[in-house]
């Protein structure tokens, strides 16, 4: 189905006691604001929602979504983090500096929860204009921060599935 027809924030997962052991650091680009903070304001409300405790939910920023794989190791290499979810928004331009950025952001923030062994989450917009970054952000398509949110705890019921 197209992206155009559906809202890509649905979710099926519900809350759930054993969220509330979970620590989750979330690490947002400061660039794009309008974009990452509505992200992050997803994400939060989602965590929450599902039984994570706000207190157990740490938030830090770095100035761009190229710094977002150091600021989840910073975060990823804490004992008491469980897991990581980076949030930005990388706008197409007219250079390949986009190409760069995504590439190396996408790959930071695989590395690191490899190393890690913890589930590291790319929530990263990677849009063609605003209008496109907006509908994704809260917009007609959703809220990627809750996707990102979603699929951290997912990966954490996984994991915590296969150590018992």
């Amino acid at each position: 189905m197209s992206t155009q027809l559906k809202n890509l924030s649905v979710t099926n997962l519900e809350p759930n006691k054993l969220f509330k052991k979970f620590t989750i650091g979330i690490v947002v680009a400061e660039w794009n604001p309008e974009i990452t903070n509505a992200l992050l304001t997803g994400a939060y409300a989602h965590l929450v929602a599902m039984g994570v405790k706000e207190k157990n939910i740490t938030i830090y920023h770095v100035p761009g979504s190229f710094e977002l794989p150091l600021g989840a190791q910073f975060l990823a290499s804490q004992k008491h983090v469980d897991a990581v979810i980076t949030l930005g928004c990388v706008i197409q331009g007219e250079t390949r500096h986009f190409d760069f950025i995504c590439d190396a952001c996408a790959h930071g923030v695989t590395n690191v929860g490899l190393n890690f062994n913890k589930p590291v989450i790319f929530g990263v917009l990677t849009p063609n204009n605003q209008q496109q970054a907006i509908d994704r952000a809260g917009g007609q398509h959703g809220n990627k921060g809750i996707e990102a949110a979603e699929t951290a705890l997912k990966m954490l019921v996984l994991k915590y599935n296969i150590n018992q």
